[in-house]
């Protein structure tokens, strides 16, 4: 699974995606101009020590990224109020791009226009302009992941039970 982020401005975003895309197993691919610097502290610190472990890439311009990620365009679900569908309805390859735009602006309508099929919206209430972008990315991320029956992830937990005395006994 591929998050792309177009432009992203704030380095606390950037970094809970980061370490989301960790914990998933997720490439994170960054589109320039980054409106922060990738060794800036507010970056690392909402990623925690999770950074160094990012399958991370960076690109100059949204061709460039097309021109190295080839396949991208026939994947790529492009997250923006303006899409017709709703995020859940999309059917997602486990090798899907998912793409965000930036915090200000979301993703440019020539961006939108030519992959107007390929649009898809989180449902909100109308007087609200968006969701934070890291809690966008998650939402969208884990029905991807879901849809392709969380690949490689950790599915069970374990509990350990301790022994105490309960209130009642």
């Amino acid at each position: 699974m591929n998050v792309v982020l177009l432009e992203p401005e704030i380095p606390a975003n950037t970094g809970n995606i980061g370490r989301t895309c960790v914990a998933t197993g997720t490439t994170l691919h960054l589109i320039k101009p980054l409106g922060f610097s990738l060794d800036e502290k507010a970056l690392k610190r909402a990623g925690l020590d999770y950074w160094q472990h990012l399958d991370v890439r960076v690109y100059e311009n949204f061709n460039d990224f097309l021109e190295k990620n080839p396949d991208a365009s026939k994947k790529l679900y492009l997250a923006t109020t303006k899409g017709h569908h709703v995020y859940s309805d999309a059917q997602y390859d486990e090798d899907a791009y998912l793409m965000f735009g930036k915090e200000s602006a979301g993703i440019p309508e020539e961006i939108l226009l030519d992959y107007e099929d390929q649009c898809f919206r989180i449902p909100m209430n109308p007087q609200i302009r968006s969701l934070n972008l890291s809690n966008s990315v998650a939402i969208v991320l884990y029905e991807a992941l879901r849809q392709n029956h969380f690949a490689s992830m950790q599915l069970n937990g374990e509990l350990h039970r301790l022994h105490w005395n309960h209130p009642n006994e």
